[in-house]
């Protein structure tokens, strides 16, 4: 058996390093690209915001609001103190009520309430009938309050110092209640004024007033 002989050569090859890894990235950003407006869109914004506001401001105007009512004249007719059989009170106001609707419709009255009082205490209130007062407009209403021979035991000594002094304090309540018509609806309204009036017993004038709503 024969052998053979096998010679082998090695080759050995030599490779380059590799570049390093750069430690830093440049890194490139690109604007958002915004078409410019168009000039419908332009438009539709203007006509939505012109609606809002037409719409806040119609809101605005027909909102029910509540009449205003003011005395626009205070006269009495008489006044006089008896003292037999007991110390009574004879009072006689004519008044003339202004009443002034601020709302775009109508306004329906049911009665308009005056109430006449002495220190705190009432004495006597008279009431008128309805009626209707247009729309952004006034209206006046007469109404006349009679005491007859009321009682002040209570109040005697006031009423003597008012008397020395010549002038007596009374304290006038004024309420009207209504209600206008909005479409098909009745929204109710109230409004209430109160004064404090001050008369003179020698020549039975009004010599102070002040009023203020409520």
């Amino acid at each position: 058996m024969s052998s053979k002989n096998h010679n082998y050569q090695i080759h050995h090859v030599a490779y380059a390093p590799l570049p390093p890894i750069p430690t830093t990235q440049n890194v490139v950003v690109l604007p958002i690209y915004q078409p410019p407006p168009s000039r419908h869109r332009s438009r539709h914004y203007l006509v939505y915001a012109t609606a809002t506001i037409l719409l806040f401001l119609t809101i605005f105007l027909l909102y029910p609001s509540d009449p205003t009512i003011q005395l626009a004249l205070v006269r009495l007719n008489s006044v006089r103190v008896n003292s037999s059989p007991g110390l009574t009170l004879d009072l006689s106001f004519s008044l003339t009520v202004k009443v002034y609707n601020r709302n775009f419709f109508s306004l329906d009255y049911n009665s308009l309430v005056v109430a006449v009082g002495y220190r705190g205490r009432e004495l006597g209130f008279v009431s008128s009938q309805g009626g209707r007062v247009r729309a952004r407009s006034p209206s006046y209403v007469n109404a006349t309050v009679d005491l007859n021979g009321f009682e002040v035991i209570h109040d005697v000594f006031y009423l003597l110092q008012d008397l020395a002094r010549g002038v007596i304090p009374f304290d006038t309540d004024t309420e009207v209640n209504g209600a206008i018509g909005l479409l098909f609806f009745k929204i109710p309204l109230k409004a209430r004024v109160s004064c404090e009036v001050h008369v003179n017993t020698n020549d039975q004038t009004i010599v102070h007033q002040d009023c203020y709503p409520e």
